[in-house]
């Protein structure tokens, strides 16, 4: 091929693999980092410390002990005003416990298991993924009996059903589900099939490889941006009555391996086009300095023997 055609086909792959680098990331974190039921529960478990997360998690469980308390226990709701704090303190003191450590990782683990098998399984029937608060209502009124509360034997237990996943949904996620399982694993192969043909048609494959690296630091700032601009954007739709602080705690947990890709790609792409400017540069200095230190010409034998000739 010559060179000319040569160094357009480079360039395009080169300048495709790098737009590339982005979206297949993002794809592959959401493709095997979201749904790897492991690393999901190692990412949130560090959120039952968070005070956000405790204080949000508080104020739910704690308004739904006292609706079912208003709904079951007729006796009890003149005393709403004064039994509210008491209920609230007891919910807030159990999330500093172990137990609820060990509730929370639990009841991350089998929602994300329940989300998976809804998304997975073509023959699941179209209805909604739930979860039960019922266990840790169940451990929020035994701590409530230890502490000698009024009336804290007479709270209801009830198995409510939460959604976490409208069954209306659930067609539209399962298929986007299925394409981003696809594109989680050739967009990167993908990127990296590119890059390399690129660089192996280039004429000048230094260059080439300085423009892949430059293009591949640019493809991770974008992706930092993108997930700071996800994170506001995100917090901006949420309803008025969801804690944005915890929310905001629960999307950078889920989204800390997707920055710290961006970093590496950012990292990695600098040094490398460092590298390859550094070489060029030693490359070009080199021949200068030999051509500065080079001598005339050694004579040769017969030269040196030679009679010079004077002139009469």
């Amino acid at each position: 091929m010559p060179p000319r055609p040569r160094s357009a086909l480079s360039a395009v792959l080169i300048a495709l693999s790098c737009l590339l680098v982005p979206f297949g990331a993002l794809a592959a974190w959401a493709a095997y980092g979201l749904t790897d039921t492991g690393r999901y529960v190692t990412a949130m478990a560090p959120l039952a410390a968070d005070p956000d997360v405790r204080e949000a998690v508080a104020d739910t469980v704690g308004d739904g002990i006292l609706r079912e308390v208003d709904e079951h226990v007729v006796d009890v709701r003149p005393l709403r005003g004064s039994v509210r704090p008491f209920v609230h303190d007891a919910v807030r003191s159990f999330t500093q416990t172990r137990a609820f450590r060990l509730a929370w990782n639990t009841g991350n683990r089998i929602t994300h298991d329940a989300v998976l098998r809804a998304l997975r399984d073509e023959d699941e029937r179209e209805q909604q993924v739930t979860v039960d608060f019922a266990p840790v209502t169940a451990q929020v009124k035994r701590q409530l009996a230890q502490d000698h509360m009024p009336l804290a034997q007479r709270i209801p237990v009830e198995h409510t059903a939460v959604a976490v996943l409208p069954a209306a949904e659930l067609a539209a996620l399962r298929k986007g589900f299925h394409v981003l399982e696809v594109a989680g694993f050739w967009l990167p192969v993908t990127a990296v099939v590119f890059a390399v043909t690129g660089i192996a048609l280039a004429v000048h494959r230094r260059r080439a490889i300085a423009a892949t690296a430059l293009g591949t630091a640019l493809g991770g700032a974008l992706l930092g941006l993108t997930v700071a601009l996800g994170r506001s954007l995100t917090l901006a739709d949420l309803p008025a009555d969801v804690p944005h602080p915890a929310a905001g705690a629960v999307y950078d947990a889920l989204t800390g391996t997707l920055r710290t890709v961006s970093w590496l790609l950012l990292g990695l792409g600098l040094a490398v086009a460092l590298t390859a400017w550094l070489t060029r540069y030693l490359r070009l200095v080199r021949p200068a300095r030999r051509r500065r230190g080079a001598t005339a010409p050694a004579r040769t034998p017969a030269q040196a023997q030679a009679p010079t000739r004077a002139r009469v």
